[in-house]
């Protein structure tokens, strides 16, 4: 008999340290829930707490979405609610909607990009104290961060993340125009880089603001592989356009497509002083927007690319969500 019970508590030993032992799976922060259930573990209570509650984790397919709703004139609606709207994943309908809300006061995570090549020369200054200016309305000290690179051939991080508008408006007046332009590079590289390392706690807007004439010549990425980050990072693309042609070129086409990919918006301004009505127009949509959070029907965690269609019932809404998104791979 003393045999057995010793072998009987020699297992249950064993037992405790392998589940004590276990390596803790890590799934993508975007798709974790978590649970806490009491297990009894005696009929008197223990000291510790860990003696009688298992936290479980699991992988959840939900979704999270930014978007927003303009009507025909290009004003934002700002009363509309889940029932406004059909939501589609992958060409089908939501399994269900988790959250629906209004968006307004999101700490920002924002990158902001400036065209630095050859090509932006005579309007360099003009576009550096805009972009100031533009930080100095936006940036909220102890709530949102931001940070500026350069780019021409290469990218140059002119100031890190921070709260600081001065520190950030120290890193837009260092940087010095010259040099081709590899604007698919700079893309991936504060995609990558910066904005899908940057892990918060709490729901952050993440954004990409690019100063450029969108024109590309030296980039190793193709704009295929740019937005396929940005997507990856939930970024969204505002462009503004430094082409003072009066022309619909080449590059503004390709700010156009960057911007439409990730639920953002181009601005193509036909004067010089047109670039603050730009980025005012960006600052409010920074704070204007809808957040939906649902659960996809026939999902799959296999890392495959999944679309993303939300469409408005009335007729003269319009609405700008990014594209798609990936799923993660188990």
């Amino acid at each position: 008999m003393k045999y057995t019970i010793s072998i009987f508590c020699l297992l249950a030993l064993g037992l405790t340290v392998a589940v004590q032992a276990a390596p803790a799976q890590t799934p993508s922060a975007a798709y974790v829930a978590s649970s806490t259930t009491a297990l009894p573990t005696s009929s008197s209570p223990s000291d510790d707490p860990q003696d009688s509650i298992l936290t479980i984790r699991k992988r959840v397919d939900e979704v999270n979405v930014l978007f927003i709703a303009t009507d025909k004139h290009g004003k934002f609606v700002r009363n509309l609610t889940q029932n406004d709207f059909n939501f589609f994943d992958d060409h089908k309908p939501v399994q269900s909607i988790v959250n629906f809300r209004r968006e307004t006061d999101l700490p920002l995570k924002m990158g902001l990009l400036l065209d630095v090549s050859g090509s932006v020369r005579t309007r360099f200054d003009f576009e550096q104290n805009a972009a100031t200016s533009f930080l100095q309305h936006v940036i909220r000290p102890g709530f949102d961060k931001a940070f500026v690179m350069g780019f021409n051939g290469h990218q140059e991080l002119a100031q890190d993340f921070t709260d600081s508008v001065p520190q950030l408006s120290q890193g837009v007046h260092s940087l010095h125009d010259g040099g081709g332009t590899a604007l698919y590079d700079a893309i991936y590289h504060a995609c990558r880089d910066k904005l899908l390392k940057e892990q918060s706690d709490h729901p952050v807007r993440k954004a990409l603001i690019i100063l450029s004439d969108g024109d590309d010549n030296q980039s190793e990425f193709t704009q295929g592989q740019a937005i396929e980050m940005a997507q990856r990072a939930e970024v969204i693309i505002y462009a503004i356009s430094t082409d003072d042609s009066g022309l619909i070129l080449r590059g503004d086409k390709n700010l156009e497509k960057l911007a439409e990919a990730t639920g953002g918006r181009a601005f193509y301004p036909f004067k010089m002083k047109d670039i603050t009505h730009s980025f005012a127009a960006i600052e409010d949509e920074l704070r204007s927007q809808y957040v939906v959070s649902y659960h996809p029907a026939d999902f799959d965690a296999d890392g495959r690319y999944r679309t993303i269609e939300i469409s408005a019932l009335k007729k003269d809404l319009q609405v700008r969500a990014r594209k798609g998104y990936y799923a993660p791979r188990q």
